[in-house]
């Protein structure tokens, strides 16, 4: 909805409430009013326009169970469209709520929009981000954390704290002047440093510990581009949960945080009472950014000590050794009561073998980025909202092939026809000299397999068909395949996206139309009555109130 800020708050919830109550039954709400306005930020130690939302830096976190409605009024007090989007929430049968432009006009200057979210059958550590433009190099992003219900067990006794740690790349310049680089058709340079909730080396961000307790830090990747590795000074940790699946509880002395991945770790403090340093730094990079946080106990009886501990810089079979150790906890439960490992999903016949690659390359003198040759280009109207009103001329499906084709690359509107209830093998193939990270709108999927090389169909041999772990972002390694399964069992337009995001800007992703034609609420709800309608779209009705 489209109004002045401010006016008729109580009509707002009332309307919003009219608009889910049908829908979402009697679980939960939970109310956010959120002002997003550009302020001073300094994390690098000079003056950077930042986009801050309710005057934070980072952004507020989320904090929700299980199945409850989020009703998220933002108001856009900025000078250019925005939008959000929920990295990780899967949208269920809604994907007009998921915050990118293939699905959601953006908000206008000087107007605001109510999201209407739920957290259907999920746990677990997420993250939300500013999806247009190059807005995320400015900040708007915040944690999401996914509690489970009261009833639901929990693999491991409730942490004495909760800690979300937001941990990214970061430039100095403004995302304005970023932005403009990429529009001139130039790559964007090496980041500057990196950020430990929003702060850099010389203001680092301190946890607060007492000694004996264990805590529970939920660490997410939300940069633009570098794999980071993440460890604690003289602590382990304890892998928990990955994007919404309870883990084996492997311990780790550090661990890698691939671009837009989310991870949950437990740690101890069973050390001597003093500062530790929490150390965050660049992976596969010839120029290793390094940056601190503190862990500090509340009797510290002293500063932190010694060197911050190395890391691995480039070594990519020690990660890759690291990724395969990551498995499902299949005893535990998920959202619901019954255990992880009851969804057999290698005894599913695949129905299609989908293999996506990147290339880069210039088209008309410009730096672009593509998928199957295909780079993609962002239209007037939203895909879905073309695909709901029949709009012509907006997208066309098959328009990106389902394997590579060799071609040059070149530009269109990228739209892959999936077919609902549907079990789905998706292939990145990864020719190029660089680790990339790609995320699945709508969906959690089994990544069970990965390696070096090209991948074949005797590649199947090695995957994990019994515990691979459920996720939404995995990494593919430099001249390297990743595998995963995926159940296509939420019906809409789901954006599938390259992680590293000066290259999902420049073209390097698309839009997997998931469809039946059912017209069941059981399958998909209705157009929101609050939608935004833009483009083509303009003018036109969502449904009577």
């Amino acid at each position: 909805m489209a109004v002045k800020r401010g006016v008729v708050t109580a009509v707002v919830v009332w309307f919003v409430l009219a608009s889910v109550s049908v829908t979402f039954g009697e679980d939960p709400y939970r109310f956010f009013d959120w002002n997003v306005t550009y302020g001073d930020i300094y994390p690098l130690g000079v003056r950077q326009q930042g986009i801050l939302i309710n005057g934070q830096f980072p952004g507020p976190d989320i904090h929700s169970v299980t199945n409850d409605n989020l009703i998220i009024n933002v108001f856009n007090s900025l000078d250019q469209p925005f939008l959000l989007s929920w990295n990780g929430v899967q949208q269920r049968r809604n994907s007009y709520e998921d915050g990118v432009f293939g699905t959601t006009c953006p908000i206008p200057p000087g107007k605001n929009f109510t999201y209407i979210l739920q957290v259907k059958d999920q746990i677990g550590s997420f993250y939300y981000f500013p999806s247009l433009a190059f807005h995320k190099a400015a900040g708007g992003f915040g944690g999401i954390r996914i509690l489970s219900r009261p009833r639901i067990p929990v693999p491991f006794p409730d942490p004495a704290g909760d800690y979300t740690v937001l941990i990214g790349d970061w430039y100095k310049a403004n995302h304005t002047d970023l932005q403009r680089q990429l529009d001139s058709g130039r790559k964007l340079a090496f980041p500057d440093g990196i950020l430990i909730n929003g702060r850099g080396p010389n203001g680092g961000a301190t946890f607060n510990v007492e000694q004996g307790n264990t805590y529970r830090l939920r660490i997410s990747n939300v940069g633009l581009q570098n794999s980071l590795n993440i460890r604690i000074q003289n602590h382990k940790m304890t892998l928990a949960e990955v994007e919404g699946t309870h883990t084996l509880q492997t311990t780790y002395s550090s661990l890698d945080v691939h671009v837009g991945q989310s991870y949950s770790v437990l740690v101890t403090a069973d050390q001597p009472p003093r500062d530790y340093y929490i150390v965050v730094s660049t992976r596969f990079t010839t120029t290793v950014l390094t940056t601190t946080a503190i862990l500090r106990y509340s009797n510290s009886a002293g500063p932190v000590q010694g060197p911050p501990p190395g890391g691995p810089t480039t070594q990519i079979d020690w990660s890759l050794n690291q990724a395969r150790s990551i498995r499902t906890n299949l005893t535990a439960s998920g959202p619901r009561p019954n255990p992880q490992g009851s969804y057999h999903y290698g005894l599913i016949n695949l129905t299609r073998t989908i293999v996506v690659s990147s290339s880069a390359g210039l088209v008309n003198g410009k730096q672009r980025y593509g998928i199957n040759s295909v780079s993609y280009v962002a239209p007037d109207t939203p895909l879905k909202l073309a695909d709901f009103f029949k709009i012509p001329g907006v997208f066309r499906v098959g328009s990106i092939s389902d394997r590579p084709s060799g071609s040059a690359i070149y530009l269109d509107t990228s739209v892959m026809q999936t077919d609902y209830r549907t079990f789905v093998e998706i292939v990145f193939q990864n020719d190029e000299d660089i680790i990339q990270s790609y995320h699945l709108d709508g969906y959690s999927f089994f990544v069970v397999g990965m390696d070096g090389g090209t991948w074949t169909s005797a590649s199947r041999n090695e995957y994990n068909l019994r515990d691979a772990v459920s996720r939404c972002t995995t990494q593919v390694y430099p001249k390297s395949w990743t595998a995963i399964y995926v159940a296509l069992d939420n019906v809409g337009m789901w954006n599938l996206r390259s992680e590293f995001w000066a290259r999902q800007y420049l073209g390097q992703q698309f839009y997997m139309r998931v469809y039946t034609t059912s017209t069941s609420l059981r399958d998909e709800y209705p157009i929101p009555k609050n939608a935004l309608l833009c483009g083509k779209a303009s003018g036109r009705h969502t449904r009577p109130l």
